[in-house]
């Protein structure tokens, strides 16, 4: 059995969603590639595939034998060309993952710039606020705002970014400033009822405290917590990315600085596994020092 013509098979069939879609892709007769895949399952002694009246499914096995049997034709395919002397262009898909709106914000325009300028890579990039494991998830690169807990992860820091606590001008004006911690308990707040959230702010400076709050809204995301402050609803306290905009605009107001928690580090992480695969490496080099200049731009359109 040629392995390397099953991973090919495999892998149209999966691109595809059926084997049928990836004979006629190849130009390879069904019962051939049915029958390479076949194989190649009996080799492995797993099954890679279900077949559902729709298209192919993936079972656990086969979701992480794709993913390696990707990174294995990329990394042959680049060693083909070398070696030939033909284009040595970073190509393949790479799959990044990032917070919501942190990727929003910053993590999209730089991925868009990148397609730009490696027509050969195609991304996946998935958004969400959870952590997501690079190796379980086939992922290659992650960005990461908080503390690291996974040592065997390489990590390039990027910044950091503090948690503000802000409000309209027309609220402080009405409400007052507070000047203190202690000066919450008679505002109103809107919580941003993130995972582990309580009615209650801890600030570190000059020395921690815990000040519990009256959230008179909690909602679930950080753009409706800065909305509704901006509706003059009371304040709210986000990352500094999130208020970023809104607190250059004019239309938010930091207060406490001085009471600010720590700086929170931002870091682009990705698996110490082998060799870097050339996609991966390229999207470092092009990603870090922009980041990076957005970050900086974060801090001085804060403020901080």
């Amino acid at each position: 059995m040629d392995r390397f013509e099953a991973m090919e098979l495999l892998l149209a069939a999966v691109d595809a969603g059926s084997l049928s879609a990836a004979g006629r892709k190849l130009g390879v007769p069904l019962p051939t590639v049915s029958r390479k895949v076949a194989e190649l399952e009996a080799h492995l002694d797993a099954r890679l595939l279900t077949r559902t009246t729709r298209r192919l499914a993936l079972t656990d096995a086969g979701e992480a034998y794709v993913a390696a049997a990707r990174r294995i034709l990329e990394a042959v395919g680049d060693a083909e060309r070398a070696a030939s002397g033909a284009s040595t262009l970073p190509r393949g898909e790479l799959n990044l993952t990032a917070p919501v709106l942190f990727g929003r914000l910053h993590v999209l325009p730089v991925v868009n710039d990148f397609l730009g300028a490696f027509p050969e890579i195609d991304v996946r990039l998935g958004l969400s606020d959870r952590n997501q494991h690079l190796i379980d998830d086939h992922l290659d690169a992650a960005i990461r705002i908080g503390t690291l807990s996974d040592s065997s992860m390489i990590a390039i820091r990027l910044g950091a970014l503090r948690r503000v606590v802000i409000a309209s001008e027309a609220y402080l004006k009405t409400h007052g400033v507070p000047d203190t911690p202690a000066d919450l308990s008679a505002h109103r707040c809107i919580l941003f009822d993130a995972p582990g959230a309580t009615a209650q702010w801890r600030f570190s400076k000059p020395s921690p405290t815990t000040v519990a709050i009256r959230a008179r809204l909690s909602v679930n995301t950080a753009e409706a917590a800065i909305d509704a402050a901006e509706a003059d609803v009371g304040l709210t306290r986000v990352l500094s990315y999130q208020a970023a905009r809104a607190v250059k605009r004019g239309d938010l107001r930091v207060v406490l600085r001085a009471y600010e928690d720590d700086a929170i580090p931002v870091h682009l992480v990705y698996a110490a596994q082998g060799q870097l695969p050339r996609k991966v490496r390229a999207f470092i080099d092009y990603a870090v020092p922009r980041l990076r200049a957005a970050l900086d731009q974060v801090a001085k359109e804060i403020g901080n």
